[in-house]
């Protein structure tokens, strides 16, 4: 397909690296306030702008595995991709990047999510899905994307919201659980409905070219990342699986059961794919009490 030029306006208002197109001309999404970052949510639960982790000591500007405290469990990335994982690893290995407080330089290559956009992306109006992201350039597999950047909250304000929303309204709202090997999970709830970054606009696909990796950089509130998950070609729309099972766990009896009984609540997936699944992925257990809290989760990492 021909590549657009897009429209001259910046989406991103300029606060990103490069320049969110916009297109068609003339038109433009529901108002929201762009952030290229996480921000604290209306609960002030979690501040995800708090520096908690120490810096590495490392005085070179390229940090090296086992010298480095950042990357005391392995490279993380190889020429800006993200380096996969062994066949062996049981679990997705944590991702960690050099933060603030560390030593060395900008230029170190275990800084990749934190210098946001790197590529030029455009926010479009699709013909079923309303809004999408398309990629103006080509882009490598395992070379990272952008972030799915809004609002963290804490558990109770994500339930009450989205238990306040109607059929009509669109859900932004993403529950990320990492199952840690210890057997506990960690819970990221993150809302880019009022204040977001292009991420908003990803629509689901039963057969993505995006992944999500949690990666952390000054604390352990992750910044939820998308990576290639293929060769994108320019003028390709980007996507992800909203369920977070691209290369995670086949779905199980007890979610599926779930899900038929939820297909009343659920919206239609027009994703086209050969395996598409018909429905968008639903999380019922944000429409439960905390003590009931036992749904499917609609992104499910096993760090």
């Amino acid at each position: 397909m021909a590549v657009a030029a897009g429209a001259m306006a910046d989406l991103s208002g300029g606060q990103e690296p490069v320049a969110v197109g916009l297109w068609p001309p003339g038109e433009a999404p529901p108002a929201f306030q762009y952030s290229p970052d996480n921000v604290a949510g209306a609960d002030g639960h979690v501040d995800p702008t708090e520096i908690t982790f120490p810096g590495c000591s490392c005085l070179t500007s390229s940090c090296v595995v086992h010298a480095c405290s950042c990357l005391c469990r392995g490279e993380n990335y190889n020429s800006l991709c993200l380096r996969p994982a062994d066949k062996e690893e049981e679990y997705a290995r944590p991702v960690f990047e050099c933060n603030s407080m560390c030593r060395c330089g900008e230029s170190c290559p275990n800084r990749v999510v934190q210098r946001g956009l790197q590529f030029r992306l455009e926010v479009f109006k699709t013909e079923k899905k309303g809004w999408g992201v398309r990629t103006l350039e080509f882009i490598a597999k395992g070379r990272f994307v952008c972030e799915y950047a809004g609002e963290v909250l804490g558990f109770h304000e994500a339930c009450r919201r989205i238990q306040a929303q109607t059929s009509k309204d669109s859900n932004y709202i993403i529950a990320v659980r990492e199952h840690l090997h210890s057997g506990g999970i960690m819970e990221t709830f993150v809302d880019p409905t009022y204040i977001g970054n292009v991420g908003r606009f990803l629509n689901h696909s039963c057969e993505p070219n995006l992944f999500m990796v949690p990666v952390r950089v000054d604390s352990m509130v992750p910044k939820l990342a998308l990576f290639a998950a293929t060769d994108i070609s320019a003028g390709e729309e980007l996507s992800y699986d909203y369920s977070g099972r691209f290369h995670n766990l086949p779905i199980t009896n007890r979610e599926q059961k779930s899900s038929e009984e939820d297909n009343r609540l659920r919206k239609p997936c027009y994703c086209g794919s050969r395996t598409c699944a018909s429905f968008l992925p639903w999380d019922s257990s944000l429409f439960s009490t905390p003590d009931a809290f036992s749904g499917i989760s609609p992104l499910h990492f096993s760090p």
